[in-house]
């Protein structure tokens, strides 16, 4: 057909080549030289020569397209060994061990607030104070009679050193001191929970109970004190993936509130496991950098569970599933850079995570398997690959 079509075209250049040519051909024929005629001559075969080049080049292009319809086409991706991670998704929130409410130890009128909303402040540093209810005076009599009662004691025991007076004299002046001092020291513990100190450093997030109320011990919340330095992520897991989460397992959080992601791990796991939702809970820290962090914020928290490392990893989306449910996929067995032939692979396939799985069993690191073009693929027809995508 090839030929055919040579003759035909070669034919029909001759035709009008010897048309176009055919007066100064005549003419040279008639009146020309030897010279011009042998020189008329190597004109058209060079003309002829190009023409068939020309021909060799369309039937070669041709023929490639020919070749085409021969061949399924497809995509394909060579493997590569890479480290496959999995992870779990559960819902945190943020919380502190320093976030507490400060009640009273004392009763009656909260005399003095010494604080604001959003100071800071130090540990041991007063925050309010408690009318005592007179005693405070009670005390500065009871210290003068501790003064008096010393006094006794000191001289007693003087004149007991000396053989002086009686043995009952002496264990009655100490015994009414140590009574009187110790009744001083429980006055002034009594007196020091009329004041209410800071317990950590920390920010007054709020001031509950306004100055001139009447507070009650464990019934009148007087100040919210927090403290954002040593903030983290509570979540709850389901207890199947104990042995699979521990101290250290790598963690990504995302607060989407406030569009913050990082990385962190799991610094702590409980131990219990919570009968009434089978849940274990894991904390997980937050660095210092991230800020606008509070209290109580939502977080997506996912959690390594699993890891590969070297793995074969195909996307998801080149799965097939035969008629009893079972996976596979088409490698390629390569006879060069572009042309192969298609071979069926069962597959064992262990974790899936996003749009990725990790093969088992079935395929091997370097193996090219199809990506586009696999549904219309048979085992053993061959195959072109237009294009391979990086793994």
């Amino acid at each position: 057909m090839k030929h055919l079509t040579y003759i035909t075209v070669l034919a029909g250049f001759l035709l009008i080549s010897c048309g176009e040519q055919q007066k100064s051909v005549e003419e040279l024929v008639e009146s020309g030289t030897q010279a011009e005629l042998k020189q008329k001559r190597e004109a058209l075969n060079k003309e002829m020569r190009a023409l068939k080049s020309d021909l060799n080049t369309l039937d070669n292009k041709l023929a490639e397209f020919e070749k085409d319809y021969d061949y399924v086409l497809v995509e394909a991706m060579e493997l590569q060994p890479k480290n496959f991670k999995h992870y779990i998704k559960v819902q945190g929130e943020a919380t502190t061990d320093e976030n507490i409410l400060i009640y009273p130890e004392f009763s009656g009128n909260l005399e003095s607030i010494y604080v604001k909303e959003g100071e800071n402040v130090r540990k041991g540093q007063k925050l309010a104070k408690i009318d005592d209810g007179g005693l405070s005076s009670q005390l500065a009599e009871m210290e003068a009679q501790k003064e008096l009662a010393k006094t006794r004691f000191e001289r007693q025991k003087r004149l007991w050193d000396q053989n002086i007076g009686s043995e009952i004299q002496y264990l009655e002046a100490e015994t009414a001191y140590e009574q009187i001092n110790n009744s001083v020291q429980q006055m002034k513990s009594q007196l020091r929970k009329s004041v209410i100190y800071a317990s950590f450093d920390g920010k007054i997030d709020e001031v509950i109970t306004d100055q001139g109320q009447v507070v009650s011990p464990g019934q009148t919340p007087i100040f919210r004190l927090l403290n954002l330095n040593q903030m983290y992520v509570t979540a709850n897991v389901p207890e199947n993936y104990v042995g699979s989460i521990e101290v250290g397992t790598e963690a990504i959080v995302n607060f989407s509130s406030i569009n913050k992601e990082f990385k962190s791990e799991v610094t702590r796991v409980s131990s219990n496991i919570t009968a009434s939702n089978r849940n274990f809970r894991v904390r997980v820290a937050i660095p210092d950098s991230i800020s606008f962090v509070k209290p109580n914020l939502i977080a997506t928290v996912q959690l390594n569970d699993y890891t590969s490392e070297a793995a074969v990893v195909i996307p998801e989306n080149i799965l097939r599933e035969d008629a009893d449910g079972e996976s596979f996929t088409f490698a390629l067995k390569m006879e060069n850079d572009s042309i192969g032939s298609a071979d069926l692979r069962e597959l064992k396939l262990g974790k899936h995570y996003q749009g990725e799985v990790e093969v088992l069993n079935g395929l091997k690191q370097e193996d090219i398997v199809v990506t586009e073009g696999a549904r219309t693929v048979k085992n053993g027809e061959n195959v072109k690959v237009l294009n391979f995508i990086n793994n």
